[in-house]
């Protein structure tokens, strides 16, 4: 990680500080943008499957220069990651190992649900179409999004009069 971004991921953390000393509104279950940085470290080397990471291995990523501080700041934000469910700890050994415990997916999944339920009624629709209709899209990419069209059309199609019904309920 290069200088700019340790200083926004070292930005972030004292935002996030202040924010919740004053209260304002990110709920507990937010990742903030340095707990994210905190993830994106623990997915590039492995994942959610693999062993894993040390504290000193995510900071000397997060912050090149490691200071006792950096060290310290990696440790809570690996804490409160934990709090989130969002990280697993291995606690076995002298040296305890973190692992991501969410995928990137499934992040993308949660953010994406919080925004269409705040600007939108809880409809992804408008986020697509907005996303669609605003940033210039590569011809691979409306590719992309036609296949998961069709996928999703040949998933709703072959789906039973049933599951529709069980769908629908659970969406009420």
């Amino acid at each position: 990680m290069d200088s700019v971004t340790s200083s926004v991921v070292r930005q972030e953390v004292v935002f996030t500080s202040v924010s919740w000393v004053v209260g304002m509104g990110r709920t507990p279950q937010e990742v903030t943008e340095a707990e994210l940085a905190v993830l994106q470290v623990l997915w590039a080397h492995g994942g959610a499957a693999e062993a894993g990471c040390t504290i000193r291995l995510i900071t000397d990523r997060l912050y090149p220069e490691g200071t006792t501080s950096c060290y310290a700041t990696v440790q809570k934000l690996l804490e409160r990651l934990e709090g989130k469910r969002c990280v697993r700890r291995d606690r076995s050994g002298s040296v305890h190992w973190f692992s991501a415990a969410v995928g990137r997916e499934e992040l993308i999944g949660r953010r994406l649900r919080t925004v269409a339920e705040q600007l939108c009624g809880g409809s992804l629709a408008p986020l697509i179409t907005h996303l669609g209709t605003a940033e210039k899209m590569s011809a691979e990419e409306r590719q992309e999004l036609r296949d998961l069209i069709e996928r999703m059309d040949a998933d709703s199609a072959s789906a039973s009069p049933s599951e529709d019904s069980s769908r629908d309920a659970e969406r009420s």
